[in-house]
């Protein structure tokens, strides 16, 4: 085993945050990197050593594998951890630490290949029979035979890049006449994002749940999985809203995706935290999708229902200690969501809205946590993802869960910039979430610009509470119950009163 003394963060914001603060009790020495434009950012001050690693732009910086490890050399730096985005998947950095003799905090080189391409990932699971979606086994770029294919199985079909995320490279067809324009697309697309257009071929499950299973695995052939997430509230296929447990998963169903998730683990050996991906039909019926080799941006809900630190668990793992538990240790407690504050105008179809933040105060009280790199004052990089912040509910229950949500949002103040906040506060009320009977689909079905906009009788009934408050207590002067009133006269105070009640 090896002690870890002083861990390299090669990432940004919230996360880089996130592991820093779990270091720090732990008793690791920290060192920051950061981009020019990143020099006051909350994580550079932080950390007990920060280094800046060149330019605005991730590729001037973040993405410098090779001088983030000459970093790591001249500064001792005993581990990395990659944080999600960046350099979290990319094999190829991940050997060069290992060859200069630093700990990586993540699975080995090659289980990040494996699990990198989707064709690959999916050959290696087959031996342990887990539910595939029908379509091609192998990559394919011949479009007359990549038609005939899509044919067999059935229209509408998925189109996808074996090496992306994110809904690039992505098409969904529905009929046999859009076919060839379609592939062509997806396969620009895949080669300007992945630098590779291998595409394949699935069935498209129109309306499929998302949910994701959390395991851990260590250096001595342990692995568990730490329960599911559901993650079906996305914008351009990407998460805005998620939560565990699942509303919709039974104990059978939880166990068979929880067994199936292991196997995945298995077939790659793999090492630390990852997460599994499942669609999930209209029937229950789950198939695996793919697998992520890193720390998930929503990984704080799993944390919230367990009880455990992922990232002392990935430091843990990284410094070979066994598994402190095994699956018939690990239990659900209570219910968590998590709503991803993005710097972007949900009536505006989601574009990113970069500014500065001139108000900025966080929600507080039992069961909430908020996940951020900013404070008041600070503008948004246009360089990096709109994310502000992750802000996380946790109830006994999901009902709980969702109110302390509402309340947090409402308590959240952002001004400068939009944000989904509003957008959160419409899903958390709509009948379909409340009730669980949700899907991938929930914003084209749902949701519109316009339902974000105060109806003029709200409105009417807000000024009116406001008005009958400010008359049933005469003693208290308006300005106490003006929004940005600067001074508040001493004597309205009701703490001397109250006190001894």
């Amino acid at each position: 085993m090896s002690k870890i003394n002083k861990i390299l963060i090669a990432n940004r914001g919230e996360i880089a945050l996130r592991v820093m603060r779990t270091a720090k009790e732990m008793g690791i020495k920290t060192v920051a990197i950061y981009s020019e434009v990143d020099r006051n950012a909350l994580h550079v001050r932080f950390a007990d050593e920060a280094v800046c690693v060149g330019g605005p732009k991730s590729s001037e910086s973040y993405l410098r594998g090779d001088y983030i490890i000459e970093v790591c050399k001249r500064l001792q730096v005993d581990a990395v951890h990659p944080g999600y985005g960046f350099l979290s998947e990319n094999a190829g950095f991940a050997a060069k630490v290992k060859e200069a003799g630093i700990i990586f905090i993540g699975p080995s080189p090659e289980a990040i290949e494996l699990m990198g391409s989707k064709l690959a990932a999916k050959a290696a699971v087959a031996k342990y029979d887990i539910p595939m979606v029908p379509g091609t086994e192998e990559a394919i770029t011949d479009v007359e035979a990549a038609k005939r294919i899509a044919t067999e199985v059935g229209f509408p079909i998925l189109i996808k890049a074996s090496a992306g995320g994110g809904g690039k490279g992505m098409r969904v067809v529905e009929g046999v006449e859009e076919f060839e324009q379609q592939m062509k697309l997806a396969v620009s697309e895949a080669t300007s994002a992945f630098g590779d257009g291998s595409v394949f071929i699935e069935k498209y499950i129109g309306s499929p749940r998302h949910i994701e299973i959390q395991v851990l695995g260590d250096t001595h052939g342990n692995i568990v999985h730490l329960f599911e997430r559901e993650c079906s509230i996305q914008r351009r296929h990407q998460k805005v809203i998620e939560e565990a447990p699942s509303s919709v998963l039974t104990p059978s169903l939880r166990e068979a995706m929880g067994r199936c998730a292991v196997n995945v683990a298995k077939a790659c050996d793999y090492i630390g935290a990852g997460t599994v991906e499942f669609l999930l039909d209209e029937k229950l019926n789950f198939y695996f999708l793919e697998m992520n080799t890193r720390l998930q941006v929503e990984h704080p809900v799993t944390e919230q229902i367990t009880g455990l630190d992922l990232v002392k668990e990935q430091i843990y793992i990284a410094e070979g200690k066994p598994l402190a538990y095994r699956q018939e240790d690990l239990h659900i407690y209570g219910h968590a969501l998590e709503l991803r504050v993005y710097a972007e105008d949900p009536s505006n179809n989601f574009l990113p809205d970069i500014g500065r933040l001139e108000t900025y105060q966080r929600p507080q009280g039992l069961g909430v946590r908020v996940d951020d790199g900013f404070e008041q004052g600070m503008d948004i990089p246009i360089y990096y993802d709109p994310m502000i912040a992750k802000l996380v509910t946790f109830g006994k229950d999901r009902q709980e869960a969702i109110d302390k949500m509402l309340r947090a949002i409402d308590e959240y103040q952002i001004t400068g910039i939009e944000t989904t906040l509003s957008f959160g506060t419409f899903v958390l009320q709509h009948e379909a979430f409340v009730s669980g009977n949700f899907d991938t689909k929930f914003i084209e079905r749902y949701f519109t610009p316009e339902a974000l906009q105060q109806k003029p009788e709200e409105a009417t009934e807000q000024i009116t509470a406001v008005l009958a408050a400010i008359l049933v207590d005469r003693k208290k002067p308006a300005a106490a119950v003006i929004e940005g009133a600067n001074e508040v006269p001493r004597h309205t105070s009701n703490w001397r009163k109250n006190r001894f009640r």
